[in-house]
């Protein structure tokens, strides 16, 4: 390689820690919004870097939804290995894992949640992923339910989704396990009920 040229490994690695960056400083609760210099020091990058990734700051906000839309996505992901019923349940509880119960990570949501209603743009980055999730619940609730129709599999994701979406929001308050456990339930209930 010639001095001064970067492989696309490095450029990869030092996208991702620009976007992470953007994540980290999106999820501390109080943090007013992200401008790239802030980014740019927590990365532990040039600011001139931030700026060839991302021209400003919506398409910072923008890979940070996608970023978020491929988590989400992951979560109601099929795994062939498994019997559909399995692959239904590990997707149910996938959502109350600790790693998702944090202040820090619902904080981040909450702050995109609120960007997405606050920017057009945003707004329809968020409804797209919104919609992704929802199918790939559905998916997995046909799978696991095949003589549901796709209509009342997508309208239990729906429901589905209300209910782990309060577990998100009321775990902020300090909600005990117990609580998070017949979250769970009630949405393997709602999932699997005849």
């Amino acid at each position: 390689m010639e001095a001064g040229t970067v492989n696309s490994g490095e450029q990869v690695d030092r996208q991702s820690r620009i976007l992470e960056a953007a994540l980290e400083l999106l999820s501390r609760p109080g943090t007013p919004g992200v401008n790239r210099r802030a980014v740019a020091r927590e990365a532990g990058v040039a600011l001139g870097l931030v700026n060839y990734y991302y021209e400003d700051k919506s398409s910072l906000i923008r890979a940070a939804l996608h970023r978020i839309d491929e988590h989400d996505l992951l979560l109601v992901a099929a795994d062939p290995a498994s019997p559909p019923e399995g692959q239904l349940r590990r997707a149910l509880r996938r959502v109350a894992g600790p790693e998702f119960l944090t202040t820090q990570y619902l904080s981040l949501r909450l702050h995109l949640w609120a960007l997405a209603q606050a920017h057009e743009d945003f707004a329809l980055i968020n409804a797209a992923a919104f919609e992704r999730y929802i199918d790939g619940l559905a998916t997995l609730i046909g799978n696991a339910r095949p003589e549901l129709s796709p209509g009342e599999c997508r309208e239990r994701a729906a429901d589905i989704v209300v209910v782990q979406n309060g577990m998100w929001l009321t775990s902020l308050l300090g909600v005990d396990e117990a609580a998070i456990q017949r979250s769970i339930a009630r949405t393997e209930e709602i999932a699997f009920a005849s």
